[in-house]
């Protein structure tokens, strides 16, 4: 079985995948109780014109599309960035065994860093969550695109 890191690395090809096209820079991968990646996707709202567009999802909805269903029993997500709600009610839903992500996001991160919705008591499905994998890379990765654009409105 391969490493998290592994994983996270595919993740953040995703990542610089959307980083290329304008996009905020996330990527993810789900890895199936096998190991192998069954879904990838990166961040594309502005070019899907799809506020649900998130890297998350579309790794989801690609990795119900090559497994023939939604829900992904046994299947781990690695994200570059700390899942937020709607991703995280997604990863639930999808009845994801695992999650793995990079950076924490604190502004709307659902794990640690505003909340933590993996462990409400109402919900009927327990997933593993594990943060801070390869999380120095991801934030270069972030600061990057992020001072990027900032000088590209700044004209500096």
């Amino acid at each position: 079985m391969r490493s998290d890191e592994f994983y996270m690395h595919r993740a953040l090809d995703q990542a610089r995948l959307a980083g290329e096209a304008g996009e905020v820079p996330v990527g993810a991968v789900v890895v199936d109780a096998a190991g192998e990646i069954v879904g990838e996707g990166y961040n594309a709202p502005v070019a899907d014109h799809d506020p649900s567009a998130h890297a998350e999802i579309r790794a989801l909805r690609d990795a119900g599309a090559r497994l023939g269903n939604y829900r992904l029993d046994g299947c781990t997500l690695f994200v570059t960035l700390e899942p937020c709600l709607m991703c995280t009610g997604a990863i639930i839903h999808a009845r994801l065994a695992r999650v793995v992500y990079g950076a924490a996001e604190p502004r709307t991160g659902m794990v640690e860093s505003r909340a933590n919705l993996f462990a409400q008591p109402w919900y009927n499905h327990r997933v593993a969550v594990e943060g801070g994998v390869l999380a120095t890379r991801v934030s270069k990765l972030l600061k990057a695109f992020f001072a990027e654009r900032r000088s590209d409105t700044t004209g500096g």
